[in-house]
């Protein structure tokens, strides 16, 4: 091992690793550990991280450090990190350079160097994040049910939606604002194709194209973090999820609401419906792996994990359709161990690819989300008809539970259950 770093320098580069996995979506736990990590390789033993969702407390002493004149060296900072997009590439870079850095194979120089190199990377290109976002609204309109031409107006809803998110929500307006500009403009579109004969069934052409939108990340990140025992980052993460839940409720009934207003009265649906065209087992998990590989790009993974990305969606919703059709589980129960199977598949994956379950399980669990339920609360609470909206809440906050406790159990598996794909 290299000679004891200056106590400054070391704490600054594994402050800035913990900035760039914390604004990008890494739970609290695996920003803590990597700190920790790189902090002890160079020589700080005593060095202490307090994270929480949007900041990092650093501080650090040091015995005898030679650039301190001998004398005992101290450390402090503290950083303000908003919460921005989620890019679980860099995630993955900082976590490999960690164990690069554990391995003796990066210097404090070169990892200073390659930090500043993985934060000043870019998204992905706007043209990626608009298929992205079409071919998730797609994908999943047919997940939920949608037949062939649900999900051709899906795509399109889901094109332009990005488009309006890129140039228009994001940089000007606020979260919550742009959360319920996002809901409105993207019900509108499906609203208006509906009315022009451009899709069948409304309502799964609408849950297609807000999949986009549901907050996915902070939900899944929250219970992390509060399985962790995190509480305060935890409890913190999960009310952003509840805020944009809310956002996305408050832009698709203002939608029905004008709409009922220009047209003399809400739109009546019949609740949810299923296209025989897209019922096949085998067409089902195709869309979800479309589905699933579409928001590994809104997300930043890599491109490399694409394919096992959308191969774990695919599998746990497919085990969710056996489950449920076949061997006549409830939608919770199924939804459980279908979880369950995502999440001990995510941390199957990350070992070769040298990278946190994480990437692959913030993706995978997305068709188990209950966005439709989401949706058919919101509708029936827009038409007033109150206890069919109670009734779609709560089957949708079972499933939500039955989402949590799946992940908590595959996480409480020990790691060495998964070392054996280290040699593989």
């Amino acid at each position: 091992m290299e000679e004891r770093s200056n106590l400054t320098e070391v704490l600054e580069v594994a402050s800035e690793a913990g900035h760039i996995l914390l604004e990008n979506g890494a739970e609290i736990s695996r920003v803590e550990d990597i700190m920790t990590r790189i902090s002890s390789y160079f020589g700080v033993d005593n060095s202490n991280f307090f994270v929480l969702s949007n900041g990092i407390f650093t501080t650090g002493r040091a015995g005898k450090v030679a650039k301190a004149g001998g004398q005992a060296s101290t450390y402090a900072n503290v950083e303000f990190i908003p919460i921005r997009g989620i890019m679980l590439g860099k995630v993955t870079a900082v976590n490999r350079l960690s164990y690069d850095i554990a391995a003796g194979r990066c210097s404090l120089e070169e990892a200073r160097a390659r930090l500043a190199e993985i934060r000043s990377s870019g998204q992905k290109p706007s043209w990626e994040q608009m298929l992205g976002s079409a071919f998730g609204a797609g994908g999943f309109c047919a997940v939920f049910g949608g037949g062939f031409q649900d999900c051709a107006a899906a795509f399109v809803v889901g094109l332009l939606l990005s488009v309006f998110t890129l140039w228009v929500s994001t940089p000007y307006l606020s979260k919550i604002v742009g959360g319920i500009a996002n809901a409105l403009v993207a019900t509108v579109l499906c609203i208006f194709f509906w009315r022009i004969g451009f899709g069948d069934s409304l309502g799964n052409i609408i849950i297609g194209a807000i999949m986009p939108l549901i907050p996915g990340v902070p939900f899944v990140n929250g219970v992390r973090d509060l399985a962790n025992s995190d509480y305060i980052a935890g409890i913190t993460r999960l009310t952003d999820a509840m805020l944009g839940f809310f956002c996305i409720a408050i832009g698709v009934s203002l939608s029905f609401l004008l709409d009922g207003v220009i047209f003399d009265g809400v739109i009546q649906l019949k609740g949810m419906t299923v296209n025989p065209e897209t019922a096949s087992i085998f067409i089902q998990g195709f869309a979800a792996f479309i589905g699933t590989t579409a928001f590994a790009v809104l997300f930043g993974v890599d491109r490399q994990q694409y394919l096992v990305t959308g191969l774990i969606g695919a599998i746990g919703w497919v085990c969710y359709l056996l489950l449920f059709r076949l061997a006549g589980f409830s939608p919770s129960a199924a939804t459980f161990i279908s979880a369950l199977v995502v999440c001990i598949l995510a941390r199957l994956a990350a070992v070769p690819f040298r990278c946190p379950a994480q990437v692959f399980l913030l993706c995978g669990i997305f068709p188990l989300v209950p966005g439709a339920g989401i949706f058919w609360f919101t509708y029936f609470l827009a038409a007033g008809q109150f206890s069919l909206s109670a009734s779609a809440g709560f089957l949708a906050a079972k499933i939500a539970v039955a989402i949590v406790i799946g992940i908590i159990v595959a996480m409480e598996l020990p790691q060495k259950l998964f070392s054996f794909m280290k040699k593989s």
